[in-house]
Formats: structure tokens, sequence, C-alpha cells
């Protein structure tokens, strides 16, 4: 459902606020119709971090939600995490794998990360 609101620039379309609530929350649902006739309005309350379900002929077919904008790390962030996790000791690791799942199907005693030395 859509309304027509008075905005300084002239009239505007916006995505009515009563849309189907319910079980989803502050979740919208919108039809495909709506969503062709206002996307720039629906994509700008998605970008303003509404979701919206998109329905064809009355069955919800698509999710619009806003991308999580998760900050990269530098490669300096990296390293430094990098440091800062725990050490993993091999014996005790299998150890504890061999108590877990048991001994007898394993292939090997070897360990696959030590390097080889000839």
């Amino acid at each position: 459902m859509v309304i027509w609101t008075a905005g300084i620039s002239g009239p505007r379309f916006r995505v009515a606020r009563w849309a189907t609530r319910g079980y989803t929350g502050g979740m919208r649902v919108i039809s495909q119709r709506e969503f062709r006739n206002n996307s720039a309005a629906v994509m700008d309350a998605v970008e303003a971090g509404e979701t919206y379900h998109v329905t064809r002929n009355g069955v919800e077919i698509a999710e619009l939600r806003p991308l999580s904008r998760r900050r990269r790390l530098t490669a300096e962030e990296l390293v430094e995490r990098h440091r800062r996790m725990p050490r993993v000791e091999h014996k005790l690791m299998q150890q504890e794998a061999d108590e877990f799942f048991g001994a007898e199907d394993r292939i090997g005693d070897d360990d696959p990360w030590e390097r080889r030395r000839g």
C-alpha cells in the first residue's frame, strides 16, 4: 500500500507504515508491484535499516535487508589477532581426539604440521 506525502520538493512516494507486521515484528511485507512502482522509496528505507519481504501472488519470495557494514581489518590487525591466538599443542589435541573419537581408525601417528628434516 502506498500513500502520497507532500514534500518540500513536491509529492513523493512513501511505503505505508502499517504494512503487515504480525509475527514479523519490524519487518514489512510488500507486493512485487509495490516494490516495482516504489523501488527508490523502498531502497531508501532499506538503507535506513528497514527489512522487507516481497510477495508475488501473496507468497513471500524475497527478503530485502541492509548489508552488514563490518569494517575490514588491516594486515597489521590480522597479524596481531593471530599472535594473540592460543598455541595448539599437537600431542594434547591428538590425545583429546583419541579419547573422544577413538584411535582405532586413525591412519598414522605422524604430525602433519611438523617439517620433515632430511
